[in-house]
């Protein structure tokens, strides 16, 4: 069973935001179903992107994917970890694996997202 923590939003592709930092990452669910992470292509600080663009690619030894933004915002940081150490995505996907930061443009955006229940529902 994957975890879900109840204090996120999901994307139905499998990313999560905090709506109280503008962390973004992928899920438990992701990072089981791709396997060993072998690379993190990570966003430029800086960059202003709409929900849905694809802003990082995470390689495992499965498959590469690409990683999309939840919501419109600009990117604020990296987890620069991440390029030497992209096992942390699926040690802590939560935490120490998080991919980027965003400033949200509109901080209600998040709402349109799925919360922890409808997520849980949509990887059953």
């Amino acid at each position: 069973m994957s975890q879900v923590p109840a204090n996120l939003r999901y994307r139905e592709s499998h990313e999560w935001i905090d709506p109280a930092t503008g962390t973004v990452g992928i899920t438990d669910h992701a990072q089981a179903e791709l396997s060993d992470v072998v690379y993190v292509e990570l966003p430029k600080v800086g960059a202003q992107v709409k929900a849905g663009d694809q802003v990082a690619v995470v390689e495992s030894v499965k498959a590469a994917s690409d990683i999309y933004s939840p919501v419109d915002g600009e990117v604020i940081e990296v987890n620069s970890g991440l390029p030497d150490n992209p096992a942390l995505l699926n040690a802590d996907p939560y935490a120490g694996g998080w991919i980027f930061k965003l400033k949200v443009a509109n901080a209600a955006s998040t709402d349109s997202l799925l919360d922890a229940a409808a997520y849980q529902q949509h990887i059953a």
